[in-house]
């Protein structure tokens, strides 16, 4: 068996690193402020330690475009480097000097470099990349670097004031937009906005007003004078409030937060301030914004930092689904990266921020709602579906969610699932054992049968929104016999089911008459049933299976074929209201009765707001005869 060494051959690896390594060209930029951001952290740290003597206040650094050379500039006043460092770190491609540091002196510095691969990020947009760059050490030289984006360089002495780098970019022909201001102030605010640092891009008109001396009485005040400033453009807030303490911070804060973050969102709801320092650091605000019911407009709003470096708007890897409707910041060192820094590579440690995101957010709807009960319930709306959409997709949460998760009746009052239960115990068990709850889906097109059923003594819950239907079956999976049942699932006296028999009051020859008239008028989609029902109950009722209903929208949901669950329904004739045998069984003319059975028939898709324009123009009429 032979060994040996595998052998990368050098001329191939820039046509790989400008292809490959990076998702998006414009990380670039990303790339190379944050070896800047490493380089000043490395000089705070040695100077901080007693190891770099001299005056390192100013830490800013600069952007800078200059379109007639066609360049770009990065420019840090940070550790810099000597001849030979350029030599070690620049001409050896994946070995990072930051990774040397943190070696060094690990939890001293918070370095973002992990690869030794950004700077050749470059190559991406340049043609040619220049490094001019000193030491923070005494006497040190300024030294030059060039490269044309292949294995060869040029290295020699430079001229430089002071410590630090300037990184100069010879923007390559197709990629002459990073030569725009526009686009540069763009990635810097996408991707830089939060770094430790400042970043100047150059300067900007700040606009002030000189203050108007008070006049007399009845003279016209001046126009204030306008005063126009050039001041530095520094585009990032070096100090996030996710960066500090809770204890330290107001309401008021974190909604200017929220508005810097969201400039043209609603305020939110309430916020939860991630602060954890073991097993792993993590820190970020998460705020519950209003979504108003819609689902998937509101996703991807939560920002991943590493950092304070932005990574993604993607964390539907770290973030559990049912909380990527949430807003606002996540920034942790210890979250795996891949080589481009791009997206999460998943380990042990995504699986226990997690955990760790989902328990938070169940301690602070639990807080909530016990210690003001009434203003969650009137944060419910808009609170419902997340803890909704958590209890579906995340068992853990369910179990914690109970405690705090609500259902809403049709009088407008909350109940827990443990309330709700004693609630309907007396009136609302089946004669299987079971709890029934009886729900609507639209209190408005379904208030006839909401009234029929409350008229029995019965509660009607409200579940109005799309995360109500996986709800329902989550909850029927998870609490002891109780099962849910919409209000047009059956006629109100069997939506909790019972031994009960009542009289028929009709004939089975009757009954077969009536059967025969409405199967003439009803749907090819209707079967019709005739049935003794209590006799101030409706005379025609149109109920729908809940088993084949709930499977057909399942199926719609999913964006499935339907055709094998058909929109089916039966039409229910109650055999002991006096109508049925008063217009139909007592009326000898064949027509009038046709006719009057089609009335009764639309009367029943009336109250579920069923007919066509067709139809209530047609019932509209037949009932002005009858008057």
């Amino acid at each position: 068996m032979q060994k040996g060494n595998i052998s990368v051959q050098t001329e191939n690896i820039f046509p790989i690193i400008k292809k490959f390594l990076y998702s998006d060209q414009e990380i670039f930029l990303r790339e190379l402020v944050s070896n800047a951001t490493d380089a000043t952290s490395k000089l705070v740290t040695l100077a901080r330690k007693g190891e770099a003597k001299g005056d390192y206040s100013d830490k800013t650094i600069d952007i800078m475009i200059d379109q007639e050379a066609g360049t770009l500039t990065i420019r840090d006043r940070g550790i810099g480097m000597t001849e030979e460092e350029v030599k070690k770190y620049l001409n050896q491609v994946a070995l990072s000097s930051a990774q040397d540091f943190v070696d060094k002196y690990q939890d001293d510095a918070s370095i973002i470099g992990h690869f030794g691969l950004g700077f050749y990020s470059a190559f991406m947009v340049a043609d040619k990349v220049e490094v001019v760059t000193k030491s923070y050490q005494d006497d040190a030289t300024a030294v030059r670097w060039i490269c044309e984006g292949d294995p060869s360089y040029e290295i020699g002495e430079a001229e430089r004031d002071m410590q630090g780098t300037d990184v100069i970019l010879h923007i390559g022909e197709d990629s002459k937009q990073y030569l725009e201001s526009d686009e540069i102030e763009g990635l810097l605010m996408k991707y830089c906005r939060f770094l430790p640092y400042p970043i100047r891009f150059g300067t900007k008109t700040e606009t002030t007003y000189e203050e108007v001396e008070e006049v007399a009485e009845g003279e016209e005040a001046p126009e204030p004078k306008k005063i126009e400033t050039e001041v530095d453009n520094i585009i990032n807030n070096t100090d996030p409030l996710w960066k500090k303490a809770p204890a330290e911070l107001t309401d008021e804060d974190y909604k200017d937060f929220y508005r810097e973050l969201y400039p043209m969102g609603e305020p939110p709801m309430f916020w939860i301030h991630l602060n954890i320092d073991y097993p792993f650091h993590l820190t970020g605000i998460l705020y519950f914004p209003k979504v108003s019911g819609k689902l998937e407009l509101q996703r991807n709003k939560i920002q991943l930092y590493s950092n304070q470096v932005y990574v993604t708007d993607n964390v539907s890897d770290i973030v559990p689904e049912f909380l990527t409707l949430l807003h606002g910041v996540i920034d942790s060192p210890d979250i795996p990266l891949n080589v481009s820094r791009s997206y999460l590579q998943a380990d042990t440690n995504v699986k226990k921020i997690t955990g760790y995101i989902t328990k938070k957010v169940a301690e602070k709807l639990n807080s909530l709602f016990k210690e003001d009960r009434k203003a969650y319930e009137e944060k419910w709306p808009d609170l419902g579906v997340f803890v909704k959409y958590g209890m579906v997709s995340d068992d853990k949460f369910y179990d914690r969610a109970k405690k705090f998760a609500l259902v809403e009746n049709t009088e407008d009052k909350f109940f827990t699932i443990e309330e709700y239960r004693e609630r309907i115990k007396e009136n609302q068990t089946d004669k299987y054992d079971r709890l029934v709850a009886i729900y609507t889906a639209d209190v408005d097109r379904q208030h006839t049968l909401v009234e029929a059923a409350r008229a029995r003594g019965l509660d009607v819950l409200k579940f109005e929104h799309a995360i109500d239907a996986p709800t329902i079956q989550s909850l029927e999976q998870k609490e002891d016999k109780m099962t849910f049942v919409r209000v047009d699932s059956a006629t109100p006296d069997q939506l909790v089911q019972k031994d009960e028999e009542k009289e028929n009051l009709l004939s089975e020859e009757e009954r077969e008459t009536v059967t025969i008239l409405f199967s003439g008028v009803v749907d090819n989609t209707g079967s019709v049933e005739v049935k003794p029902l209590d006799v101030q109950d409706a005379p025609v009722q149109i109920v729908r299976n809940e088993f084949m209903r709930r499977m057909k929208e399942m199926q719609m949901m999913q964006g499935m074929n339907t055709d094998m669950f058909p929109d089916s329904y039966q039409v229910v004739v109650n055999a002991n209201n006096p109508l049925v045998k008063e217009r139909l069984l007592d009326v000898e003319d064949e027509a009038t009765r046709s006719e009057n059975a089609k009335y009764l028939y639309q009367l029943a898709k009336l109250s579920q707001q069923m007919l066509s324009g067709a139809e209530l123009k047609a019932f509209i009429e037949r009932s002005m005869k009858m008057m």
